[in-house]
């Protein structure tokens, strides 16, 4: 298991979640965050310093955003596993369904 982001990060990018995470296992997308979910260890920390609430457990996700389980997981195809957002920076992509997302304001 692991934790995924979901849809109230796109166009935040708050970025308190990496801060917290240990294992730097959370990239950067254009218009969102990314959790890895091969890398992340499921501590935890990173889940009740985001500011909009949109990560979650993933046994949690809320049903109208079950689609960012596997949204955060197929936007690692190409990547893979680098090891370390750290290494990577900004991706400079997003996945097709959050590219096709209108803007979102809070």
């Amino acid at each position: 298991m692991t934790y995924v982001i979901a849809e109230p990060c796109v166009d935040v990018k708050d970025k308190s979640c990496r801060e917290e995470c240990p294992v730097d296992c959370i990239y950067d997308g254009t218009r969102m965050l990314y959790i890895q979910p091969d890398e992340c260890v499921d501590c935890g920390a990173c889940e009740p310093v985001c500011p909009v609430e949109a990560i979650y457990y993933e046994d949690d996700v809320p049903g109208q955003w079950q689609n960012y389980k596997k949204i955060n997981t197929e936007f690692f195809i190409e990547l893979g596993s680098p090891g370390g957002a750290s290494k990577v920076g900004e991706t400079n992509t997003d996945h097709a369904d959050v590219t096709a997302l209108g803007p979102q304001t809070s």
